[in-house]
């Protein structure tokens, strides 16, 4: 067993008054009737009619399904750019949101169109004359966001679109878990913040939340036993009762020893200087795992209620998390390895194409050869989980931020924003539904995750 001795990391160091209610004559609240025929007006089918619950759609399935063996090839993708020697991406590549976002289009925090100077500022600050000179290897010390540009303020599109607005900020790119591995490029001029490379992002994050790495730590702790933890937002203390960060689905950490109730991991917390001290964190076995997961009913039961947990986050903001990255987090302690963004989590696995096929045509082919919990599908900006039927519909798992709408061709959303299980069909019992955003309609392939 390959735990991690670190004898030789010797451990271093609302508003200002309430709204009156508006009352009739007749003494009836006017604000809450008004409330209660809107959200009668809107109330969705699907969340009524089809199981909220994760062990309702598990019940089917095999309680001795295989493990898939592919934890070393996920180790391999998790710690990859801690054995890069140079960016992995072009300049010009990287600068894509210079190119994406301009002056004229994009508007900031206060809804009022962003300036020009705005551009020239972030530009000049990015300090992209640096970029490749530091090359450092390094790791994240909580959850972080990573941007588009070195900046904590929003770029948006136009607010007053459905749509568009908050909370769809264009300079978050993701979120990395605590103790993510990452290469960092170089810093932008103000050195506030870093351009890092993790294993499936690139961006900038803050320069205090990260802690570089030498060499000789990596090497022990990629040769190390992983853990993979199993359970959302439990608090992660230092030996002497400092908080570090809380757990997150698709989170791995070093072992360092265990016993029969608990396990010794590795984390890093900041000493000085983005300097790293070594922590020894005591995890209960009841919120990690040593060994990837079976695909079987109790594992996915049990992951899949954590991540049902997370409301809509676009870009992972607010920790939470979109349609893709619940997914690829999801399915991290099953030792399987999903890109982060929807269109190239399309193409892992088996794929078949849906694309120029009827509505019947594509039902037709999900129901055949669609594997329960083992298949995505996926439609131009947002994929699903295919869990199998439901009075012979077909069911999906997904976090999806509303469902489109159109009257008088005035576009709109009626806002879900969170994690459910639906048709392909959701909101179609709405009386401005759009059949033109419809996941049915619009769906272009399946693909199988373990074939």
């Amino acid at each position: 067993m390959k735990y991690i001795f670190l004898v030789l990391f010797a451990l271093v160091f609302a508003s200002c008054s309430s709204k009156e209610p508006v009352v009739s004559k007749q003494g009836v609240d006017k604000e809450a009737e008004l409330k209660k025929e809107f959200e009668k007006s809107i109330e969705i089918y699907d969340l009524v009619n089809i199981p909220q619950d994760v062990e309702f759609f598990t019940q089917e399935v095999d309680t001795k399904t295989k493990t898939y063996n592919i934890q070393n090839k996920y180790e391999k993708y998790y710690f990859n750019v801690w054995n890069d020697t140079a960016p992995r991406e072009t300049l010009e590549d990287v600068k894509w949101p210079f190119n994406a976002y301009k002056a004229g289009d994009s508007y900031g925090e206060n809804l009022q169109l962003l300036k020009q100077e705005f551009f020239d500022e972030m530009l000049d600050n990015a300090n992209f004359g640096k970029y490749g000179t530091l090359n450092a290897k390094a790791v994240t010390l909580r959850h972080v966001n990573i941007r588009a540009f070195p900046t904590i303020k929003p770029l948006l599109r136009d607010p007053k679109k459905a749509g568009e607005g908050f909370p769809f900020d264009y300079l978050q790119n993701s979120t990395l878990h605590a103790n993510k591995p990452l290469f960092v490029s170089h810093y932008s001029k103000d050195k506030e913040w870093v351009y890092a490379f993790s294993s499936f992002t690139s961006g900038w994050i803050k320069s205090s939340e990260i802690a570089f790495l030498k060499k000789e730590h990596i090497d022990l702790w990629q040769k190390a036993q992983q853990i993979f933890l199993v359970k959302e937002d439990v608090p992660i203390y230092s030996s002497d009762g400092t908080f570090l960060f809380s757990s997150k689905i698709g989170m791995m950490l070093a072992l360092i020893s265990e016993n029969d109730k608990n396990f010794t991991a590795l984390a890093i917390s900041s000493y000085k200087n983005s300097s790293p001290k070594f922590e020894k964190v005591k995890i209960s076995k009841d919120i990690a795992r040593k060994d990837i997961l079976n695909l079987d009913r109790k594992a996915l039961t049990s992951i899949m209620s954590e991540v049902y947990k997370s409301n809509y986050g676009w870009g992972g903001m607010y920790g939470q998390r979109d349609c893709s990255s619940m997914l690829r987090d999801m399915y991290a302690p099953f030792g399987i390895w999903l890109p982060r963004n929807s269109s190239q989590q399309a193409k892992v696995g088996k794929i078949i194409n849906l694309e120029d096929l009827s509505d019947e045509e594509k039902i037709s082919i999900i129901k055949t050869s669609a594997v329960p919990f083992q298949t995505l599908l996926y439609k131009k900006g947002h994929i699903v989980l295919y869990v199998g039927t439901f009075k012979d519909e077909i069911i999906v798992f997904h976090n999806t931020w509303g469902i489109k709408t159109k009257k008088d061709d005035v576009e709109g959303r009626v806002v879900i924003g969170k994690s459910v299980f639906s048709t392909l069909r959701l909101g179609k019992n709405l009386e401005d539904y759009d059949k033109e955003g419809e996941i049915l309609g619009n769906l272009e392939s399946m693909n199988i995750l373990t074939q």
